[in-house]
């Protein structure tokens, strides 16, 4: 079992003839994710790693079957092309490009709830399964290491940085998803803590969150109320950012106590859920026996 990812999963790369796309195309297909497609708008008919490219999605998807996309498209057009993607049959969309207008993401986060389609994004690394050798984002794979504990992330370094400490001390992950680091975002904690409840292969939650906006707290809240069944530890990042300061990510900023650390900590102990001080001591905290 696994959430979000499996190995019915056919990824359309979005912006597959720029440079970025073709980077990470490569490293997808060389972890093993199965690339159907790519679609860049007049360049239909060429190829990028042996991967046929095509003009727009709905072709994408005749020819080849595709249920996810990913996006490596300018911000500017990124409304257009997700808004096509969930009318043309995408269920999964990955997006990475940052700097998206935000009445976009509105708009098109919005739609694809609708549609019951999954955005993951935007402004983030994407989504990896160790297990299955699946990645749908740029993730450094070789970092991470098949294993029962889950990892959802408001900062993609971050992902990165305790996936490495786990691997390291032989615990390996499930799946590990940067949820992105913008106001408007496609998926939450609680979103992704209750695929993680249904996950058999998951035994245990790593959360790393920050400071601004109330996504901690709503997800201490869902932990606490539902008697939530496997263990969770977390990390808070930006505990010494002063109030009013904008830090990083675009939905990492304080307001009087709202967005604290101090008041996610708060949440989560009341929750009982381990906050742990530093990143590293995590792989300390966490039980998977």
């Amino acid at each position: 079992m696994s959430i979000i990812v499996n190995k019915d999963t056919r990824v359309v790369v979005r912006g597959i003839t720029g440079n970025q796309g073709r980077f990470h195309t490569a490293s997808m297909k060389a972890y093993g994710t199965k690339l159907v497609a790519g679609v860049t708008p007049a360049k239909g008919g060429q190829e990028v790693e042996g991967i046929p490219v095509f003009n727009n999605m709905r072709d994408a998807i005749a020819k080849t079957g595709a249920n996810t996309s990913i996006m490596f498209v300018p911000a500017r057009f990124t409304k257009e092309a997700v808004l096509e993607d969930i009318e043309t049959g995408i269920k999964t969309i990955v997006i990475i490009t940052e700097g998206v207008p935000l009445v976009d993401e509105i708009e098109f986060v919005a739609q694809a709830k609708k549609k019951g389609v999954t955005i993951i994004g935007p402004n983030c690394p994407g989504i990896i399964n160790p297990l299955l050798k699946i990645k749908v984002g740029i993730l450094p794979d070789q970092l991470f290491s098949p294993g029962p504990i889950g990892i959802v992330s408001r900062s993609g370094t971050l992902t990165y940085e305790i996936a490495n400490f786990l691997s390291k001390a032989g615990a390996g992950q499930s799946t590990c998803i940067g949820m992105g680091g913008d106001p408007i975002i496609g998926l939450d904690f609680v979103t992704l803590l209750e695929m993680f409840r249904k996950d058999d292969e998951t035994k245990a939650v790593v959360l790393i969150g920050e400071i601004g906006g109330n996504a901690e707290e709503m997800a201490a809240q869902y932990i606490k109320e539902t008697n939530y069944p496997k263990q969770v530890v977390a990390y808070i990042a930006g505990r010494m950012a002063p109030k009013g300061k904008r830090m990083g990510h675009a939905g990492a900023i304080i307001m009087g106590e709202a967005g604290t650390a101090a008041s996610k900590i708060e949440a989560y102990a009341a929750a009982g859920v381990i906050v742990s001080e530093k990143l590293s001591d995590i792989v300390k905290l966490v039980n998977i026996k």
